[in-house]
């Protein structure tokens, strides 16, 4: 199969998704498939090869690492040759409508949140992962709560539009402690507990680098479990055990940094709970495919729905490859798997 897959983009998570999408070309590539690696924002303009060659060309050694920090996206936009406003780099469509099927490893706005899905449905490109109504949903913390609310539990939340002008008043009223987080992002990037108002004010002016539109949450005390959703089914549950700190960024991609226990050591009743609350969230906004709920699940196992991820990292330390390892799929098998259920999907129109 002729397998193109899409990383990098102009996202805080393109570091991210450069690993997940390396993992993938390389187990897809053991598994007998032409694969082509691709960078979404900067497209082929380096690459003066033929279109075939992409497909067995070597992949770089730097798109395997996750640095500490997210990457400056003032930086990524200015080393591009074309300055021109498009987020598809050249070459990248065309790319993408000869072959088979289109890999999504990206993360984050401009592959997360709907927008290349709706480009490659309008050229009739087969990909990966949910469709781009579901994908939008999901990349809206706001707007997915309020359609899940009357199905599953979640800490109360109010969205707000941070201005320098507001910051005051909003650190004035809001309870604490929060979870400041922003309304369309993931990796945890821009999130911050906020236990007084010196924290809630910095994390607040923080939310300003990235648009303002902000969730205010309040914050849970419990354990944090993620259940991935793969092919209809919850997978077994995987709790997360930051050695410092929250689950932030750096706790995600390095290595040793969290512990990472699967399946979570909870009480089957709990498991149970957790799992259909993340097929709630999967219905009840048209995911298909796979995707991964995160909850905190307090005290006397009660599981709050935090947010659901439709295109969840793929990279080394990454969840949902562990969750699927539980039921004896391996890292290849689950790129298979991923492959041909969203061939299915979009031979049925999701």
């Amino acid at each position: 199969m002729k397998i193109v897959v899409l990383a990098g983009g102009l996202s805080p998570e393109r570091n991210v998704s450069l690993s997940s999408g390396s993992k993938v070309c390389q187990a897809l590539r053991d598994r007998g498939h032409q694969v082509a690696l691709v960078d979404l924002f900067f497209g082929l303009e380096d690459w003066s090869g033929s279109e075939e060659e992409l497909y067995s060309a070597p992949i770089p050694e730097k798109f395997k690492r996750v640095a500490r920090q997210a990457p400056d996206l003032n930086q990524v936009r200015a080393s591009r040759k074309d300055q021109g406003p498009s987020a598809i780099g050249r070459g990248v469509l065309e790319l993408c409508a000869h072959a088979d099927v289109v890999y999504l490893a990206l993360h984050g706005t401009c592959g997360e949140d709907g927008r290349i899905q709706a480009a490659l449905d309008l050229l009739g490109v087969p990909y990966t992962g949910s469709g781009c109504l579901g994908s939008a949903i999901a990349m809206d913390k706001d707007l997915t709560k309020r359609l899940v609310a009357d199905r599953v539990t979640t800490p109360s939340w109010r969205t707000v539009t941070v201005t320098k002008e507001n910051i005051g008043a909003l650190v004035e009223e809001t309870c604490l402690p929060v979870v400041v987080k922003p309304i369309a992002s993931g990796s945890s990037i821009g999130v911050y507990i906020a236990h007084d108002r010196e924290e809630l004010e910095k994390a607040l002016y923080d939310s300003l680098k990235l648009g303002g539109r902000t969730v205010l949450e309040q914050y849970i005390q419990g354990r944090e479990i993620q259940v991935a959703v793969l092919d209809g089914k919850a997978l077994p549950s995987i709790e997360i055990i930051p050695k410092e700190g929250f689950y932030d960024y750096e706790n995600k991609y390095q290595p040793g940094a969290a512990e990472e226990i699967c399946p979570a050591h909870i009480p089957e009743e709990w498991e149970k709970k957790v799992g259909e609350a993340a097929l709630a969230v999967f219905q009840t906004i048209g995911l298909a495919v796979y995707a991964r709920a995160d909850f905190i699940v307090t005290e006397d196992g009660t599981p709050y729905f935090l947010e659901i991820n439709t295109l969840p990292g793929m990279t080394p330390t990454s969840l949902v490859p562990q969750e699927a390892a539980a039921v004896g799929i391996d890292y290849p098998s689950l790129c298979e798997i991923i492959i041909q259920r969203s061939l299915e999907a979009r031979k049925e129109g999701m």
